[in-house]
């Protein structure tokens, strides 16, 4: 298995705070956040390279990064030639990037890098091997308002994906899925067969509803906390909360 860190956002809405420094090498409670997801996937047995994908404007502080710390698994940047938030591969087209590039023919673990969130990836990977599909994951949003922000999934009794609705007006259920993915090595050629259909390639969650309709797809869900950090408030109360911790 091969795990993707989606970082080659810009991150606009952080501004100025990720002017000159990825969203991913911020810091919250001492500790950067890209540390917080590599700690939890060099705990996944399966894995054996984690591959961080990102932009031409921030791949040398990525670089820096690795030179520095200590993990068990192989660490790879992949730099996908982009300077400016209008010039962007999207999501998606960064997930084809690194499969070409990387030559990837594994399962595929892909995360978002400014995620932070209480679940263990390894509870992630044993149930993607019990059910044996794809598998997103999801969780119980109470909160109406941030449901209807969200993408949004149905699930039968056996959490086997129905439908699924990016931020819908009218949602119809409150499982709402975050940006973690364990794809298998069957389902990576589907990726350049949505791009080449020309599908969204921005939000990795685009995929989702195309995939279910192509195969089964399984919700793994977790529970405690999840953290998007998308702005500059939404940073300074992820701060705060681990601080208090």
């Amino acid at each position: 298995m091969k795990a993707i860190i989606l970082a080659a956002g810009y991150a606009t809405r952080l501004y100025p705070l990720t002017k000159d420094r990825p969203k991913p090498l911020l810091e919250v409670a001492g500790k950067m956040i890209l540390d917080f997801i590599v700690e939890k996937i060099d705990r996944v047995k399966e894995v054996d390279e984690i591959i961080i994908v990102t932009n031409d404007k921030f791949a040398g502080h990525f670089e820096d990064w690795r030179e520095v710390v200590s993990y068990s698994k192989l660490i790879t940047v992949v730099n996908d030639g982009t300077l400016t938030n209008d010039t962007r591969l999207g999501a998606i087209g960064d997930i084809q990037y690194v499969i070409d590039t990387v030559n990837i023919e594994d399962d595929l673990m892909i995360l978002a890098g400014d995620n932070l969130f209480d679940f263990e990836l390894t509870d992630f990977v044993a149930y993607f091997n019990e059910v044996g599909t794809d598998c997103i994951t999801s969780y119980v949003e109470e909160n109406e308002a941030q449901v209807k922000r969200a993408g949004v999934v149905e699930l039968d009794d056996s959490q086997k994906v129905l439908s699924f609705e990016e931020k819908p007006a009218e949602p119809r259920s409150n499982y709402c899925v975050p940006a973690f993915y364990l794809y298998t090595r069957e389902t990576l050629p589907l990726f350049q067969k949505y791009l080449n259909g020309g599908n969204n390639p921005d939000a990795p969650g685009h995929f989702v509803p195309y995939l279910i309709d192509e195969k089964t797809v399984h919700a793994f869900l977790f529970e405690g906390k999840r953290y998007d950090i998308g702005t500059v408030d939404s940073y300074e109360s992820v701060k705060e909360i681990f601080e208090n911790k």
